[in-house]
């Protein structure tokens, strides 16, 4: 509490962090000590936000360091985070200070990992990562479905997602950056396999799932979303001696289902061709988004099957925009949360079920975000 500030969201002028400044300014309670940063101070004053505003760059180490000691949580929605992230998560892991994330990128959670959780151990700062539509409808879904099953047991949770959905430039920005880094990635998770270990005596299986036909047709969903589900299974032992999870994209027709698996496929070879590439990155800056009409169309519903010790359950985590108006509302709970909620005696490196858990799940139900049980 010594420090001046409460909450400081790093990038609030780019599309998602306008509108988490706009979250934060109604739905922050009196009192709250928060900030608007970032480079340029003219960008941030255009937000007609009445709060501080303090100039810091990515580009420039000293400058992130000395905003990190001047807050208690600093969240930032500076991406490619494999780009811009790494002196956050350094200043924050050598200041004590609690770090927010929106990425989707396995590799930077990794490196983050390797370089930086023991030193924010030892300082105890929590840095988690990925607190938007990657990954708290997963993460938190499948924490409140272990939740109602049995406890000592093997556990099976599979995860289907629906919904209408918009990108940005910065969140195609952001999968083209993923999707041509392939071998970083391979290299990166095999230095956080190393670095990490396994938990002893429990088994941990988190993956995109198969093909499968359900009613409608489940696709594989090769996104952050099983890996962070995976660290916070690994994290915390009511998951089980033996947890196995795995996660789909619902759709309702065989036509459907092939159009998305050939659209991404598309994507991702495009994405290893340079000159391909800067072409689709041209046709949607970042910065730029979907219209206000737009997103009021999108939604999302995650259906979750649990079962274990000879109980099954089914849940279902539910919401409107899941790109931005949820994601903004997602994330700025989260910084509300780590900065004013009674929260688990954990630091380091850690995920939002593993940080936060059920004080975020009730945060988010009071904020329209359902999470409920449905069998």
């Amino acid at each position: 509490m010594d420090r001046p500030y409460d909450i400081v969201l790093f990038g609030a002028s780019g599309f998602t962090g306008a509108l988490t400044a706009a979250y934060l300014a109604g739905a922050a309670p009196a009192g709250t000590r928060w900030a608007l940063a970032g480079r340029d101070r003219a960008r941030l004053e255009r937000l007609g936000l009445d709060v501080p505003i303090l100039l810091a760059d990515a580009a420039d180490p000293a400058s992130v360091a000395a905003l990190a000691r001047r807050t208690r949580v600093l969240a930032t929605t500076v991406g490619p985070y494999v780009a811009y992230g790494e002196p956050l998560v350094e200043a924050c892991a050598e200041a004590g200070t609690h770090y927010l994330d929106l990425t989707g990128e396995t590799e930077f959670v990794d490196r983050v990992y390797v370089r930086y959780h023991d030193r924010a151990a030892r300082s105890g700062a929590k840095l988690v990562h990925a607190c938007g539509f990657d990954s708290i409808p997963f993460d938190l879904g499948v924490l409140h479905t272990v939740e109602l099953l049995p406890e000592g047991v093997p556990l099976k949770v599979n995860g289907f997602l629906r919904g209408r959905l918009s990108a940005s430039g910065g969140t195609l920005s952001t999968a083209l950056s993923v999707a041509g880094r392939t071998r970083q990635l391979v290299e990166q998770g095999t230095q956080r396999r190393s670095a990490e270990g396994r938990p002893a005596g429990r088994e941990v299986s988190s993956r995109s799932g198969g093909i499968r036909y359900v009613g409608g047709w489940a696709l594989p969903m090769p996104t952050v979303d099983p890996y962070i589900v995976g660290y916070s299974a690994r994290l915390l032992d009511r998951y089980g001696p033996r947890f196995t999870y795995r996660q789909h994209y619902a759709v309702r027709t065989l036509r459907a289902a092939v159009a998305t698996a050939a659209g991404a496929g598309a994507l991702a070879a495009l994405a290893r061709v340079p000159p391909a590439r800067r072409r689709i990155q041209a046709r949607v800056r970042p910065g730029e988004g979907p219209s206000a009409e737009r997103r009021a169309g999108n939604w999302f519903k995650v259906t979750f099957l649990g079962e274990g010790g000879g109980e099954r359950v089914v849940t279902e985590v539910a919401g409107g925009d899941p790109g931005y108006g949820e994601t903004a509302k997602m994330f700025a709970e989260s910084a509300l949360c780590l900065a004013f909620d009674d929260l688990p005696d954990r630091a380091g490196q850690l995920t939002t079920a593993s940080a936060m858990g059920r004080p975020l799940i009730d945060r988010l139900r009071a904020a329209g975000i359902t999470f409920v049980r449905k069998d």
